[in-house]
């Protein structure tokens, strides 16, 4: 019988190797530019992860508890490039 503790780590060690890996294009705790960020990601075909936005919702948009707007590797530059047409570049995470 495998622990649960060994199937998390297996999982996690499965998604590392398998999975692209992510960077953070943006991290807000205003549900409108979040909006407005994967509504520029979508059209513009560019796949993203919004990190965190359960525990976000949860505290009701506090700031303890900011989102991520995570993208791929290969297509962080597109993204940038999209936010920064959209006049979102002081949005873009540092």
């Amino acid at each position: 019988m495998v622990s649960a503790e060994c199937a998390v780590q297996g999982a996690y060690e499965d998604l590392n190797e398998k999975g692209p890996a992510m960077r953070v294009l943006v991290t807000t705790t205003d549900p409108v530019l979040l909006s407005y960020v994967e509504t520029l990601l979508t059209d513009a075909e560019i796949g993203h992860f919004v990190a965190d936005r359960h525990v976000s919702s949860v505290e009701a948009w506090t700031t303890a508890f900011p989102v991520r707007v995570l993208i791929s590797d290969d297509d962080f530059d597109a993204a940038v490039g999209v936010l920064s047409d959209a006049g979102l570049a002081d949005a873009l995470a540092s």
